[in-house]
């Protein structure tokens, strides 16, 4: 159960005092009250945990600064659909829109090796138009002897080679909550010069202290990538662990799931689940093809797989595309095997427009049937 209150009550009002006070009388509840920023207006909500059907609703829609109260029946209470008028669907961050309409590219190096490299990925970035980019510096690694990032070190070229070229967001995967403290003072000692999308990996992904570490702040956005074994209700769960801290301003990531059903490609490709988590959540929905193939194989008509993937996405409404490039993919500390090249990345960004278009005609041809089933 869900109460809202009217718009000009405060969490701290004697309003919300006064609920509280009455939901004593049932012990069995958990109450938590939040507030956050509606697309209209700040919104007060007191969100009722446990067993709420013996809760009577009309004594509460009849108390002081009270305007509705929500029966939730889904299992997303911060994530899900059922108040979309009143909180937005998706976010604005470094004047970028995520939402379920829009679309962008994260395009960058699985782990940073070398400041040259890293500029010449945003130089490419920035001929093509694209302000937003992915870089790795911390690597969560299979083996324990296999390149795990430069960490910390590289940070401060990283921010500031992005502000040179215009890079306004950088995804960047943190395995611990004191690296958000180091992006955070590496930010601040490099002047800000662009922003930080901080990635929870496929191997974090039910790492429950993390997830309420980048919950609780809300400086950043998150970008949350599914769980290589996990059913989605297992990894839409792990986001409502992340808005439950505070931070709505999420982003899902479909990566492929283990399986070797999947073969030849590195994980069994999920992007059928785009429309899923649209339908499910209010969350903008990423597609990472380069860690779903996992190879650079291509078609009889030499088109490469990755592309085939992540036209897979996109045709379904993909928001945002996660997609690993190197100037030099044999030298890549990390994942060189399924990096694009730069040529290859600008060839991508050009395939992914095409698709995109047709996801755009499809949408409008279902406009044109609908308002004939609506007459």
């Amino acid at each position: 159960m869900i109460i809202i209150m009217r718009p000009e009550i405060r969490a701290d009002g004697p309003e919300v005092e006064d609920i509280v006070s009455f939901l004593r009388h049932f012990p069995e509840i958990k109450v938590k009250v939040v507030e956050s920023e509606g697309e209209i207006r700040p919104v007060t909500e007191i969100h009722l945990i446990g067993p709420t059907h013996n809760i009577p609703a009309e004594p509460i829609k009849s108390m002081d600064g009270v305007e509705m109260v929500v029966r939730v029946s889904s299992k997303y209470r911060q994530i899900g659909r059922h108040d979309i008028h009143l909180h937005p669907v998706g976010f604005t961050y470094q004047d970028i829109l995520f939402d379920q309409d829009s679309l962008q590219i994260f395009a960058g190096l699985c782990a940073v090796d070398t400041p040259e490299h890293v500029e010449q990925v945003f130089q490419c970035l920035q001929e093509l138009g694209i302000k937003t980019a992915r870089m790795g510096a911390y690597k969560p690694r299979t083996s324990p002897y296999d390149f795990q990032g430069h960490g910390a070190k590289c940070l401060p070229y990283v921010f500031e080679l992005a502000g040179k070229y215009g890079v306004k967001i950088v995804a960047m995967e943190v395995l611990k909550e004191n690296h958000i403290d180091e992006i955070r003072q590496a930010l601040e000692e490099t002047g800000h010069p662009t922003g930080v999308m901080l990635q929870i990996g496929t191997r974090n992904a039910q790492n429950f202290e993390l997830l309420k570490a980048v919950g609780s702040q809300h400086e950043f956005p998150v970008l949350y990538k599914r769980g290589m074994g996990l059913t989605l209700e297992e990894s839409l769960n792990a986001c409502e662990y992340i808005a439950s801290e505070g931070n709505r301003h999420i982003v899902f990531c479909l990566r492929g799931v283990k399986s070797q059903l999947g073969l030849p490609h590195r994980n069994l490709i999920d992007f059928g689940h785009v429309p899923v988590v649209k339908r499910l959540t209010r969350l903008p929905v990423c597609v990472d093809p380069t860690h779903s193939a996992g190879v650079k194989d291509r078609s009889p008509e030499g088109i490469l797989d990755i592309f085939h993937a992540a036209a897979q996405g996109v045709i379904a409404g993909a928001n945002m595309i996660l997609v690993e490039c190197h100037p030099d993919p044999k030298t890549a500390l990390c994942d060189g095997p399924q990096a694009l090249t730069l040529d290859e990345l600008k060839e991508f960004v050009e395939d992914v427009a095409i698709v995109r278009e047709a996801y755009e005609k499809r949408r409008a041809l279902r406009k044109k049937y609908s308002k004939g089933e609506e007459d």
